[in-house]
């Protein structure tokens, strides 16, 4: 082939790049097709939407019928399916792969990604489906990580975090406090409501107004399905980009689940945030991430946890002082600590109660008692 001809190749070969909007490799994801609610054609629907919309993406079928078009691999059930997807991962042919119904180790867990209905933006929930650690404090603090690793996996430099304001939480953020003091920065979002501050609302979720929001595994599962389907009576998960990458340490696969209830849209937009987690280097960004948090200080703060460590002695016996009313509120204690801190002010001779607002738990003194107890709560390291 000569300069003339050779040339005439090269622009070809960019006039077809330009107009498929296909450069490089195609990048092989595998896709599971039995299972859905919805059957195995709107499997195939996604597929094909995905590889219309995503040109770089070749996707690979497991199970269900051939499809022309489509690299094919037999499977009669999702748990052949599971099985056939194990070893395509395994030996390279795919990078990928979206399924549903996948049970995965203890350590790791899910990161989804959905579409705000207030202002149609993109947040990341970490997480919803696995799970990060069997203590559920523990998981919520290594949520922080993997949420981080996702969001910079996908183009987020430094990503706004925002802890949804549930059980526990307090006891997160004083966590990811003490971690920003060592050294490995955490970026928090401040909520949308007048008071501010990382703990996000419910308001917050709708407005999406952090990058990652971090929340256990359950509460996430049901956030992504009432976000995906809210529009649709729950029963076709419609909106989104479903319920994420799998992230954990030492798990060198990268799953992304869907729900049995997926739909078209939401399948090929989970092919897609999965696909590019992996194209961003989400292992190596986690366990850089892992490793500098680690730094930090993590595997104290985790062992500090409620639960981490075995009981070894009896809770310390403490008189009540004579009641007063209360007309003043410490907030920002968590729920599993309230009545330990409210102990803590007994024992210096100060009348407290323990109560809920509306934005969380609160500990309730009176009026000329509230300076001191701020002072002796704070001392505790309860807030």
């Amino acid at each position: 082939m000569n300069e003339k001809e050779k040339l005439a190749s090269l622009f070809s070969s960019l006039a077809d790049a330009v107009e498929t909007g296909s450069f490089g490799e195609k990048f092989p994801i595998g896709l599971t097709i039995p299972g859905s609610e919805h059957g195995e054609e709107e499997l195939v629907k996604a597929a094909i939407l995905a590889q219309s919309t995503q040109t770089n993406i070749e996707v690979v079928l497991i199970g269900g019928k051939a499809i022309s078009g489509f690299k094919h691999y037999p499977a009669s059930t999702l748990e052949e399916a599971h099985a056939q997807m194990d070893t395509l991962l395994a030996n390279g042919t795919i990078k990928a792969s979206v399924t549903m119904h996948y049970n995965f180790p203890v350590g790791v867990a899910t990161v989804g990604k959905v579409i705000t209905p207030g202002r149609g933006k993109e947040m990341i929930l970490s997480s919803t489906t696995g799970t990060s650690d069997t203590n559920r404090y523990k998981a919520m603090l290594l949520n922080v990580i993997s949420g981080i690793a996702v969001a910079k996996a996908n183009g987020i430099a430094d990503p706004t975090v925002g802890l949804l304001n549930i059980d526990g939480i307090a006891l997160i953020e004083k966590a990811i406090n003490k971690l920003n003091e060592n050294g490995y920065r955490v970026r928090y979002a401040e909520s949308s409501r007048a008071d501010g501050g990382a703990r996000m609302r419910g308001n917050d979720l709708l407005q999406g107004t952090c990058d990652v929001m971090v929340c256990d595994t359950l509460t996430g599962n049901l956030l992504i399905k009432m976000f995906s389907s809210f529009l649709t009576g729950g029963d076709y998960e419609a909106q989104g980009y479903g319920y994420g990458p799998c992230v954990g340490a030492g798990y060198s696969q990268v799953v992304g689940i869907v729900s049995r209830a997926s739909g078209a849209p939401v399948i090929a937009k989970a092919l897609q945030f999965v696909a590019q987690s992996v194209r961003g280097n989400l292992a190596t960004i986690y366990a850089e991430e892992l490793a500098k948090a680690k730094k930090a200080g993590l595997d104290a703060l985790l062992e500090d946890m409620p639960g981490a460590k075995p009981v070894t002695s009896a809770s310390e016996e403490v008189k009540m002082p004579p009641k007063k009313t209360v007309t003043e509120g410490i907030a920002g204690i968590d729920v599993i600590e309230i009545e330990d801190a409210c102990k803590e002010l007994w024992k210096a001779g100060i009348y407290a109660e323990s109560g809920m607002g509306c934005t969380g738990p609160v500990i309730l003194v009176s009026e000329e008692d509230h300076a001191k107890a701020v002072e002796i709560v704070k001392a505790a390291h309860y807030i």
